[in-house]
């Protein structure tokens, strides 16, 4: 397509001027003209070019349905199987998840309480339900530990902490940040799995102390927190996997978008974005 318009202005334009401009090579195109490419080849290199820029601006996260609807926007419509076999020929796939590490320790004594949540994720405004969880990070010191409070009404990050065990202290921390960020009134449903930090007896009088509703997840049903797992694995793929970290250093206060990282390079620390 682009050699077939070089080809009828080139009576107009210069040849090198118009390749710098298209920024196509010269030398092709004048092979081009000897053994003209076929238009289906000649689209599959725009495209692939296409692919690889996308795919490079994701950090190597993208895969071939979400290059799609981004080529889709530029133009560029395709189906899937092209798109999985130009990228095949570039030698790129996405960065996948990794192997999961066990973070709930859901076999304990402790109450539990019931799923009040119930997977009512769309809350109709802010401070009405919070989701909260743990995941956990790998660094040159060793595993840290990540817990974080969602409000579903803005999927916005309100609390988090990092510690280096995993203890109670760990979502007591998180809440806390959480509650000074936001301050919410009472009555607020605070959902999380049923592990052992969660269902301790300090976590629970935290959440009577501010007047919370305590909701847990049904025993080894992740779907009834799906919105943190969802966070977690974007930001693990996206962001965790991309680089090596160090250590951590603690926050005493922010709020963070669900969908941006906040982990700063391995040349020093990480901590979150304030």
């Amino acid at each position: 397509m682009i050699y077939r318009f070089l080809r009828e202005h080139t009576g107009e334009f210069r040849v090198g001027k118009m390749c710098r401009v298209l920024k196509v090579s010269r030398t092709a195109f004048y092979r081009w003209l000897i053994v003209p490419v076929s238009q289906r080849k000649l689209q599959d290199k725009i495209i692939k070019e296409q692919i690889v820029k996308i795919y490079k601006e994701s950090r190597k996260t993208y895969g071939s349905p979400r290059i799609r609807r981004k080529l889709s926007k530029k133009g560029f419509h395709c189906g899937k199987k092209r798109i999985e076999r130009l990228m095949r020929e570039a030698g790129i796939q996405a960065i996948q998840k990794r192997k999961f590490k066990v973070t709930t320790d859901s076999k304990h004594n402790l109450p539990v309480a019931e799923n009040i949540l119930n997977r009512e994720f769309d809350a109709g405004s802010p401070n009405m339900s919070w989701v909260s969880d743990i995941t956990y990070i790998n660094t040159d010191e060793g595993w840290l530990y990540l817990a974080a409070v969602m409000d579903l009404c803005s999927r916005r990050i309100v609390g988090y902490s990092i510690q280096k065990y995993l203890t109670r202290d760990l979502v007591i921390e998180a809440m806390k940040m959480a509650v000074a960020n936001r301050r919410p009134g009472r009555g607020l449903i605070a959902h999380s799995d049923r592990g052992s930090q969660y269902a301790s007896s300090d976590y629970q009088k935290l959440l009577q102390q501010y007047g919370f509703i305590c909701s847990m997840s049904r025993k080894g049903n992740c779907w009834d927190n799906s919105p943190m797992e969802s966070f977690f694995k974007t930001l693990k793929v996206e962001l965790i996997y991309q680089r090596r970290y160090k250590k951590a250093v603690r926050c005493e206060a922010g709020n963070l978008r669900v969908h941006r990282g906040f982990l700063q390079p391995a040349q020093a620390a990480f901590s979150p974005r304030l």
